[in-house]
């Protein structure tokens, strides 16, 4: 899973005993080394199927790391890029690894459930990330993330197939959450990391409540399922005007 320039055991031991913030300043460096990176054929699914809802002008990639997602952005928006994390470690090597050509891109440390933006945005794009929230979190995150987009702004993620209780990629996921919900049962600070709770009901009907209209569109690039269903698919939340506004 990891090269031999990524962390080693060691080093994955210590970070998963740190808290969340900590733990990802220290694996910063060698975060584009691990299996945790967004992969690049997903971030130019994504991008492919964004591409014809623009034009944007100014974006936001929520959580956004070592900037994979930012760098997304930067082919897509006119005017500006954002990425916020709140992870210091995470930031320095974003800033050190962006894109020098397009749009200006500014680095911002802050935490995704109280962004410190006004609705500036056209587009926000999120990976990788959801996992670090529980359940009871998402409705404020979505919120939160509403308040950031201007009218008619969208806001975007790839969400997967979850694999069939016969593979072994769901006894792997299931081992790892269950190791995290013993590990936090029994240390402090806790290390929020779930695959398995962001769950696509809850998720569209915490959207809805937060006045986003929500639209799937398949990535073809990912195939189907047995059943003719995609295997992934790009969610676009849409932010509707907040009740009571007036159109002029």
């Amino acid at each position: 899973m990891f090269s031999p320039e990524g962390p080693s055991l060691r080093e994955l031991a210590v970070q998963a005993m740190s808290s969340v913030e900590h733990g990802y300043d220290l694996l910063a460096p060698k975060f584009d080394r691990t299996p945790f990176r967004t992969p690049g054929p997903v971030l130019e699914s994504v991008a492919k199927a964004l591409g014809p809802l623009g034009p944007f002008e100014d974006g936001l990639d929520l959580c956004c790391g070592t900037g994979a997602g930012t760098e997304l952005l930067a082919g897509l928006c006119g005017r500006s890029v954002t990425g916020v994390d709140f992870s210091g470690g995470m930031l320095g090597v974003a800033r050190r690894r962006a894109p020098s050509s397009g749009p200006g891109v500014a680095w911002v440390r802050g935490d995704a459930r109280a962004l410190p933006f006004g609705p500036a945005f056209d587009l926000v794009v999120s990976f990788g990330a959801f996992g670090h929230f529980l359940p009871r979190e998402l409705p404020g995150l979505f919120a939160q993330v509403r308040s950031v987009l201007r009218p008619g702004g969208r806001f975007a993620f790839p969400v997967f197939a979850p694999p069939r209780l016969s593979s072994p990629a769901y006894w792997t996921l299931l081992g790892f959450d269950t190791a995290m919900r013993v590990r936090n049962a029994l240390w402090r600070p806790p290390f929020v990391m779930y695959y398995r709770t962001f769950r696509f009901g809850g998720v569209v009907d915490g959207l809805a409540r937060a006045g986003f209209t929500v639209e799937l569109r398949p990535l073809p690039e990912f195939g189907r399922r047995d059943d003719g269903s995609p295997r992934a698919r790009l969610l676009v939340a849409g932010a509707q005007p907040a009740a009571g506004s007036v159109n002029s």
